[in-house]
């Protein structure tokens, strides 16, 4: 058939016949246009995981215990969600009034006329199987909805932080790769000290690796969920062995280990785990923002500029300035950690307003972690295959800017003293000459000794540990 009716309690609505969603979704779909996309697909996963658990236990603890073709269909059904067979089934828009009830609504609606297709029937014949008294049974959106979205979170963190480490581990790998090339270190853009490049990317990658730790900190504190409160935490329509077994159940299903919230009053109103999750997220952006733009402003030139390292050229530049070619790895890069830092501020705003009893706006909370996680993953392995791996270090262009620059003389202090050296180096400002060249001049130092004193051993040693 072409069209089905269905009703509600706002009355009778037309559903398309081979839909497997129902008069919830359909009013959400007409209600939510907003951003034109649709709930990210690891929630709806979830979902599918937490109404499997709710139905093993219901029927573990009696339900449908007359009718084992239609307990059976209902479980069957609700591991296809999990597995991903149905996201088409699910248009809703992921900016949601509601708390995520037109979510909960449209995933029991699929279940249930997965279920009544499994058994033969037209889907639409709810009496069989009732939306809410058979698949919505012992639940609330309450509960459901925030502990589908934590178990998404942690599948995408998992998924994340492999790509996490990748650009970590190649970090590592270019630091030590790049551990001779001497360079002058800069503070506040001003000549400072000489380093070398394999310090500067060390650096870089023990902030992802304290970014790591954090993401794998806030993993376990997802881990407490409310399923089983109900509504606001009251646990009301759901019995005392439900409540009990539910998650232990929802544990085995997912592999994960999940503990229910010693007080499910605060579990469900406060989601403040959520910021948590978004301020590692930020955190990150913020290491990954001042990595960018170091390595933008050392490959800057490359003939006019800084130009001690070389930068994979990825694309032409420019469609006027013949031979330009821009960093545009970590220009995107940046781009994105700007998104995830205003991102941060949506969830904080978000998370702040739960109101009372029910934060009304966990929809927005979960899809902008749940994206943010995707892109940086994906950034994270653009950063690593398109940019890091392939960066050169222009040694000619490092050795003079050390030789050139007052930084050489502080490695001269200890022998010449630190007024002498002072005033060498600008005598050698002033006469345009470098400073390695007034050494010479004046017999201070020679060459070779010059040379020892700033080349790369001689800066490690520097390094007390």
């Amino acid at each position: 058939m072409a069209y089905r009716m269905e009703h509600d309690l706002l009355g009778e609505h037309i559903v398309e016949g081979d839909a497997f969603y129902g008069v919830h979704t359909v009013r959400s779909v007409e209600n939510f246009g907003i951003t034109g996309r649709r709930v990210h697909p690891s929630w709806i996963h979830a979902m599918g995981d937490v109404k499997h658990a709710c139905a093993k236990t219901s029927h573990e603890l009696g339900a449908w215990a007359d009718d084992p073709k239609k307990a059976e269909a209902i479980l069957c059904a609700c591991r296809e969600v999990a597995d991903g067979d149905f996201d088409e089934q699910v248009p809703i828009d992921p900016l949601q009034g509601g708390a995520g009830t037109s979510l909960n609504m449209n995933i029991n609606e699929v279940i249930a006329n997965r279920a009544l297709e499994l058994l033969g029937l037209e889907k639409g014949s709810y009496d069989r199987v009732s939306v809410l008294d058979d698949i919505n049974y012992q639940q609330s959106t309450n509960d459901v909805c925030p502990t589908a979205a934590k178990i998404a979170l942690i599948r995408q963190i998992d998924a994340f932080l492999p790509a996490l480490k990748t650009l970590e581990l190649m970090l590592r790998r270019k630091a030590a790769e790049l551990d001779s090339v001497v360079k002058v270190g800069r503070t506040q853009f001003q000549d400072a000290v000489l380093t070398t490049l394999g310090f500067e990317f060390k650096a870089y990658a023990e902030a992802l690796l304290r970014d790591f730790e954090r993401f794998v900190r806030v993993r376990k504190d997802l881990h407490c969920v409310n399923l089983g409160g109900t509504a606001i935490g009251t646990c009301v329509s759901a019995s005392h062995e439900f409540v009990a077994q539910v998650v232990p159940h929802l544990a085995e299903i997912t592999h994960f280990e999940l503990k229910q919230a010693d007080d499910l009053i605060d579990g469900t109103q406060n989601l403040d785990v959520f910021s948590t999750v978004s301020g590692a997220l930020k955190t990150l952006s913020l290491s990954l923002i001042k990595m960018c733009t170091d390595l933008r402003f050392m490959s800057s030139g490359p003939q006019a500029g800084i130009g001690e390292i070389s930068l994979p050229a990825r694309q032409a530049g420019s469609s006027i300035m013949p031979g330009k070619v821009n960093p545009v790895i970590p220009e995107a890069m940046t781009q994105a950690c700007f998104l995830v830092i205003g991102h941060d501020t949506t969830v904080s705003y978000a998370v702040s307003q739960g109101q009372l009893e029910l934060n009304a706006f966990l929809p927005l909370i979960a899809d902008c972690l749940l994206n943010d996680l995707d892109m940086m993953r994906k950034a994270c392995t653009m950063m690593t295959h398109h940019c890091i791996e392939g960066i050169v270090a222009n040694v000619d262009k490092c050795r003079a800017g050390v030789a050139s620059s007052t930084a050489l003389i502080t490695a001269m202090v200890e022998r010449i003293g630190y007024d002498r050296a002072c005033a060498i180096g600008i005598e050698a400002a002033d006469e345009g000459k470098s400073v390695k060249q007034k050494l010479l001049e004046l017999g201070l130092l020679d060459e070779a000794t010059i040379d020892a004193l700033t080349g790369a051993e001689a800066v490690r040693s520097t390094m007390k540990r």
